[in-house]
């Protein structure tokens, strides 16, 4: 395995958690839940650009 697939997969685990984490959350019946919820959604998607640009850059180092 070469560097970007480490790092793209690793990118790919941080995204797994913070949805679990993010849908633990939103099924808590308290208030406090449902902003750690959004907390971890948005930590979700940036987590998801991360791993998308790395993919971009694996394959343009690729080529």
């Amino acid at each position: 395995m070469n560097f970007f697939t480490v790092v793209v997969l690793a990118a790919v685990l941080a995204t797994l958690v913070s949805l679990v984490s993010g849908i633990s959350s939103m099924g808590a019946d308290r208030e406090i839940g449902h902003l750690d919820s959004v907390h971890w959604m948005v930590r979700r998607v940036e987590f998801q650009a991360v791993a998308f640009l790395l993919v971009l850059v694996a394959i343009y180092m690729g080529s």
